[in-house]
C-alpha cells in the first residue's frame, strides 16, 4: 500500500456519493482491523467524521444513506461477496491474501454491484478504482478495475455489448 493507509492521498473522489463510498471503505476497513460492530461503526462514522465540522470530518458531505447500506450490505453480505472476488483472482491468489484496504475496497464495489442494480456497473467500477487511486499509487487500482469489471460481465451481462455489437 502506498497511499498512507485509510485516510487516502491528496487524491480523493469528489461528490457526495463518491465520498460515501469512499467513507465505507474506510468503515469495512475499521471493522476488518478492530473486529467491531458494522452498525456501531456507521454510528461513529455518521457522528463523528461524516458531519459537518467534526474534527475527522471527510473534505465533502457524504450520502450517508448510501454510506450507511454500502457498509451494512457488504458486511451483511461477505459470504457472498468473498467468493465472488476470490473467483475474479488471478489463480493463486485469494481474498484472504489480500492487503486488508484492498479487500475493503473490492467488497464494497461487488457488493454494490451483487447489490445495487440501480447504479450502472460502470459507473460502480470507475468509483472503486477512484477510491483505490485516493489509497494507493501503484497497481492495486488496475487490480481494482480488472476485478470488478470481471465481476460486472458475470453479474450483470445485460448492461455490456456482446462481441458483435449488439446489447
Amino acid at each position: 500500500m502506498s497511499g498512507g493507509g485509510p485516510g487516502g492521498s491528496s487524491q480523493r473522489p469528489h461528490g457526495d456519493r463518491s465520498m460515501a463510498r469512499l467513507a465505507a471503505v474506510q468503515a469495512l476497513y475499521q471493522i476488518e482491523i478492530s473486529e467491531a460492530d458494522a452498525e456501531d461503526v456507521i454510528d461513529e462514522f455518521v457522528r463523528h467524521r461524516l458531519c459537518a465540522g467534526a474534527e475527522d470530518a471527510l473534505p465533502l458531505e457524504a450520502d450517508t444513506g448510501l454510506f450507511a447500506a454500502l457498509v451494512r450490505g457488504a458486511s451483511a453480505r461477505r459470504a457472498d461477496v468473498d467468493p465472488l472476488i476470490g473467483g475474479a483472482l488471478a489463480e493463486g491468489w485469494t481474498v484472504n491474501r489480500l492487503e486488508l484496504l484492498l479487500r475493503a475496497v473490492l467488497r464494497c464495489g461487488t457488493f454494490e454491484l451483487l447489490g445495487r442494480p440501480d447504479v450502472p456497473a460502470r459507473v460502480v467500477i470507475d468509483e472503486y478504482v477512484e477510491v483505490a487511486q485516493a489509497f494507493f499509487e501503484r497497481g492495486e487500482p488496475g487490480l481494482v478495475n480488472g476485478v470488478l469489471d470481471r465481476l460486472a460481465h458475470e453479474l450483470r451481462s445485460a448492461e455490456f455489448p456482446t462481441q458483435g455489437g449488439a446489447p
